[in-house]
């Protein structure tokens, strides 16, 4: 009963009455208090009308289009403790950074669990275990992060729509940060050529003989490929191109 009466509570803090004459569930008030603030001014209201959903107590919205060495650059919007966010945003990016695009797949969407290390101080009654949620606006991939209270049990159901919810969130509130991003990434008609012989395993060599062009040349069409596809190998290039469909 007092969780109900807390979240009546909460629903209300948004603006809906409890004593309406249509009763819906707090998924559907939380879908139209998102519509509410579907705009980037809106980001943080809608990621705390989220974050409350799911009962958990702070939330790190971050992007891993960046480096793993930029930190603080990756962070669409939080609201943990700064010391925390400066201390661990890099260190999700990286982690991001080093999965295989097959586990990247597998992942999307899916709540991961993980602990925050003993060096990182944490506000009083916050669980030092993390949730992160994986998804794509479009060809950017973004994460949720969330913590907990110490000893919450969690509604896996609700994890997942929210991961869900946050994805269609934050390609509205980012919509336009998100298509500068992805006229960015766009591959050159070189660069798509390169990704196609690497596919067919040619080497460097190889390729420069087909397209009769130098070696290097190939090389820095390559190295573009892999910093606009924010990949590190030929191969995760590869899947990555396999994804989009461009091989």
């Amino acid at each position: 009963m007092e969780t109900i009466r807390s979240d009546v509570a909460a629903w209300e803090s948004y603006g809906f009455s409890a004593e309406s004459g249509e009763r819906k569930s707090a998924r559907e008030l939380l879908v139209q208090h998102l519509g509410r603030c579907a705009d980037r001014a809106g980001l943080s209201q809608g990621l705390r009308a989220l974050t409350d959903y799911v009962s958990a107590s702070n939330y790190l919205l971050v992007r891993h289009d960046v480096s793993s060495e930029a930190g603080m650059e990756a962070v669409v919007a939080s609201d943990w403790p700064f010391d925390m966010v400066r201390t661990i945003a890099g260190a999700i990016v990286a982690g991001q950074s080093r999965m295989s695009e097959l586990d990247k797949c597998l992942n999307l969407l899916k709540p991961c669990f993980a602990h925050l290390s003993d060096e990182i101080a944490v506000p009083s009654g916050v669980s030092r275990e993390y949730c992160t949620i994986a998804f794509h606006v479009g060809r950017v991939r973004m994460s949720l992060v969330l913590l907990f209270p110490e000893h919450f049990i969690l509604s896996q159901s609700k994890l997942r729509d929210v991961g869900v919810m946050t994805g269609y969130f934050a390609s509205v509130c980012c919509r336009g940060a998100i298509l500068r991003q992805d006229r960015e990434m766009d591959l050159t008609e070189r660069e798509i050529e390169c990704l196609y012989w690497i596919a067919e395993g040619k080497t460097s060599d190889e390729i420069a003989v087909i397209l009769g062009i130098s070696r290097n040349t190939i090389n820095n069409y390559i190295t573009s490929v892999m910093r606009k596809t924010a990949t590190k190998t030929r191969s995760e290039a590869i899947a990555w191109a396999v994804r989009n469909s461009l091989v």
